[in-house]
């Protein structure tokens, strides 16, 4: 069983503003979601192995969801100038992959199988080897919650944990599935 205060005061020394327990059965994957993927405004679709198509289809995520019943949700908060102020999501978006791969150091000890899912595509390697080769480092690669088809703000809502932290503000969400 997770010890959800424990984790929580681990996930905020570790940097995250938020941390919640998140039940695996109230994950939703949606082919909506994949299909904004398809759209490829972010230039990662089919370029990468934690992307879509390479992360696998909605049906082999939901399998590998599947093996899990709990989790945390961390979240990083930063405060933007304005709601353009891009430099400081990009900012705020480096600083939670910094905790979110730090705490999943932490986290692997004792939770060994866990699945890591983050917020944007894998940053682990300068160039991924998509399609050409195998992942480099398959145990310490990760998908986003979007790839998997997770739509974010469900995801937070039905674990009780806000998205949406007022104007001139921005959150970065990303999950692990530990048990």
């Amino acid at each position: 069983m997770i010890d959800i205060g424990k984790l929580k005061e681990m996930g905020k020394r570790q940097g995250f503003s938020e941390v919640a327990l998140l039940e695996c059965s109230t994950i939703e994957l949606r082919p909506e979601v994949r299909q904004m993927c398809e759209a490829n405004t972010c230039h990662m679709y089919g370029r990468c192995w934690s992307c879509p198509p390479g992360c696998g289809s909605l049906e082999e995520c939901r399998e590998k969801i599947g093996h899990y019943r709990q989790g945390i949700l961390v979240q990083t908060v930063g405060e933007l100038e304005d709601a353009l102020d891009g430099e400081g999501m990009m900012e705020t978006e480096a600083r939670h992959k910094e905790h979110f791969y730090a705490f999943e150091k932490v986290l692997r000890e004792q939770f060994p199988d866990m699945l890591a899912i983050g917020a944007g595509c894998c940053t682990r390697c300068s160039t991924c080897t998509y399609p050409d080769e195998p992942c480099r480092f398959p145990k310490l690669a990760f998908s986003s919650m979007e790839g998997y088809g997770m739509l974010v703000t469900q995801v937070c809502q039905a674990n009780h944990l806000p998205y949406y932290y007022g104007p001139c503000t921005i959150a970065y969400t990303s999950c692990y599935l530990l048990e």
